[in-house]
């Protein structure tokens, strides 16, 4: 099985947020700290279609689960 690593500017883009590197360091800012207690998933600034990307991601994707796991710690 071959895997791809995905960058977090690629899991910007399939959400359809702003995806250059001052962007995404900016959205990182902007909503940190996630309290310790708030799943990525749940947290209030996604919208319903990007929390159910995110949601899906973990389920269904290994290589995205890492990105989206490196985007939770960042954010909390």
């Amino acid at each position: 099985m071959e895997t791809s690593n995905h960058e977090f500017f690629e899991l910007f883009e399939q959400l359809g947020l702003p995806s250059s590197e001052p962007e995404i360091r900016q959205f990182i800012n902007t909503h940190r700290p996630l309290p310790g207690e708030v799943k990525i998933t749940e947290a209030p600034f996604w919208t319903a279609e990007q929390a159910r990307l995110l949601h899906e991601l973990l389920l269904q994707d290994a290589d995205w689960a890492v990105v989206v796991d490196n985007l939770n710690v960042a954010l909390h």
